[in-house]
């Protein structure tokens, strides 16, 4: 068995971090058996090294090793590409197509983004691994084959599997053996060989002198989050080596190749809110608006009492309850009786006070001054009275007179027919 040095150097793998080495040690531990294999980690960690290790290494290594994207297959067509079809078999289907699993038949095949399968092709899938069965599209001849299967994913695959995305055991049968890839942000003792390594490539490919870093862009550089990971790293590195014509590359000029979105701070990853949050959120600032209607409701009350009875002490000694819960415990609360002189308005019990904001009792004297003692009209006086003011100045024209007062044509009308104008 080879050393995880050799194979490293074998694949161009580049890197010393425990975790890669240990991801490549199972690799190269399952790669023998006919187990299949579930690669994990972020976008652009290299998920795609580890099924080229497992093939190069296995008994399959002469036959077929096909890699299929299945998040870049159309829905519609996924069943086609891996399991084929018979001639019209659907729309435009004018002649039989064998799928990848039969033409990797005692080979390998790679799935990349397994967690975009529809739920259908997941199906076939599971049976494909469960007794090596499948079914053309359009056939009901049963074929076998007999291929090893490598996904991968970077999927929160329970996570998947919780929003019923992806079958349970499907997961279980792909995930007989699990090699998980470590973010290039764990890595930070490889990132500047990695740097190093694509500035040396690039150098080479566009024929001129390679790039380095000063001591402070190998500190940025390694800060750095890196959420592309290895790809957007080796972006970064391509950039800097055509764009730049001094080949000593600086923090600050490093700094203006770095996506100022993201942050050096540790991401905060917490769960997400489900239904069931927003509906206890939604439940409290029901109880709060209720509970506030309620206190309003009382406040209107006591006022009510304050202003028909216009004693003050009397209506603090009846409503001592409820001025403890409109004001809480203080015991200092008291309302001073107005004096003797001082004119209470007296207020019909029919009046509706839902309109006016009486936010404590004392609003009683304001309330009073607003409403002119010697004179006072009834609402439909004062409604007569604008009518006919408003028509005199449009001289009759009740769509002009209709606009100044604010309401519909249609409402004046009524109204001049209602007060015999």
């Amino acid at each position: 068995m080879e050393s995880t040095q050799v194979i490293k150097q074998r694949f161009g793998i580049i890197g010393n971090d425990p975790k890669l080495n240990r991801a490549i040690e199972k690799a190269i531990q399952v790669s023998p058996t006919d187990i299949s294999v579930l690669v994990t980690g972020e976008s652009g960690v290299g998920k795609e090294s580890i099924p080229k290790i497992i093939h190069q290494l296995s008994h399959r290594k002469h036959a077929k090793y096909i890699a299929v994207n299945c998040g870049a297959i159309p829905e519609g067509t996924i069943d086609s590409e891996l399991f084929g079809h018979e001639k019209g078999a659907f729309t435009g289907a004018t002649q039989t197509r064998n799928g990848y699993f039969e033409v990797a038949d005692g080979g390998t095949i790679f799935l990349d983004e397994v967690g975009e399968l529809p739920l259908t092709t997941q199906v076939r899938l599971l049976r494909v691994l469960e007794n090596g069965e499948f079914l053309k599209v359009g056939s009901s001849q049963v074929q076998k084959t007999d291929v090893r299967i490598v996904a991968a994913t970077n999927l929160n695959m329970f996570e998947a599997i919780k929003k019923e995305k992806f079958r349970e055991d499907l997961y279980y049968r792909l995930s007989t053996v699990e090699i998980s890839l470590p973010p290039l942000r764990d890595r930070k003792e490889d990132i500047h060989l990695l740097f190093r390594k694509f500035a040396s490539d690039f150098a080479s490919k566009y024929k001129m002198p390679a790039i380095k870093l000063s001591d402070e862009a190998v500190i940025l550089l390694q800060k750095y989050r890196w959420n592309g990971n290895i790809r957007q790293l080796r972006n970064v590195a391509e950039q800097l080596s055509v764009l730049e014509h001094e080949r000593s590359i600086t923090a600050t000029t490093l700094r203006e190749y770095l996506p100022q979105s993201d942050s050096y701070l540790p991401a905060v990853i917490g769960k997400t809110k489900t239904e069931s949050d927003f509906s206890n959120e939604r439940e409290i600032l029901y109880k709060v608006l209720f509970d506030m209607k309620s206190d309003l409701n009382d406040l209107k009350k006591l006022t009510m009492e304050l202003m028909k009875s216009g004693n003050a002490n009397e209506v603090q000694k009846n409503n001592e309850s409820l001025i403890q819960k409109i004001y809480g415990e203080e015991d200092d609360i008291d309302f001073e009786t107005p004096d003797e002189d001082m004119e209470v308005l007296s207020i019909p019990e029919h009046t509706d006070f839902i309109e006016k904001d009486t936010s404590s009792a004392t609003d009683k004297y304001d309330f009073a001054e607003e409403i002119e003692e010697e004179e006072t009209l009834s609402l439909h006086d004062k409604e007569l009275e604008l009518i006919k003011k408003s028509l005199e100045r449009h001289s009759g024209k009740r769509k002009l007179a209709a606009a100044e007062l604010g309401i519909s044509e249609r409402t004046l009308y009524r109204k001049i027919k209602q007060y015999d104008l």
